[in-house]
Parts: C-alpha cells; structure tokens; sequence
C-alpha cells in the first residue's frame, strides 16, 4: 500500500504570499521524503523554508504522540594497537 505524504496545506501551514508556492511544496515534499540539502536548487529561499517547515512539522507530530528524541551527542573511542 502506497504511502502519501500530506501537503503544506493539508497540514495546516500556510504559505507567505512572497514565497514561491510550487518551489515551498517541492521542499516540504523532499524533507518529508527524507531528502538532504544536496543540490543547489535546494538552497533557494522558498525550497529552503518549505524544508524547514517540514522538519519543524515532523517534530511537533512526534511531540504531540509522546515520542521523544534521543540525544544524538555521544563520543566513542577506540584505540587499536597493531602487533609489529
């Protein structure tokens, strides 16, 4: 069964009229999907903030159903010693 990802509208976020609606929905779509920051035409101002829409999206609803985030900040060390 195929999965579909909500649009901007769908989930309540409305779009500045100075953004580029199309550009805002293509960013929201690729951060939703997973997608990195990669590629030049990802930098441009209303892709950029459609991404970030998205990611903050993302977070509320994993807030709102009691999952919480582990810290990601952890160092390992490994030390190997070679025989000669």
């Amino acid at each position: 069964m195929p999965f579909r990802y909500p649009t901007p509208a769908e989930s309540g976020i409305r779009i500045p009229p100075y953004l580029i609606t199309d550009r805002f929905s293509a960013g929201f779509d690729h951060a939703l999907r997973g997608g990195q920051l990669d590629q030049v035409e990802y930098f441009r101002r209303s892709f950029r903030l459609g991404f970030r829409a998205a990611k903050l999206f993302t977070r509320h609803l994993r807030r709102q159903r009691g999952l919480r985030e582990l810290p990601t900040r952890y160092r390992i060390r490994l030390r190997s010693d070679w025989p000669d």
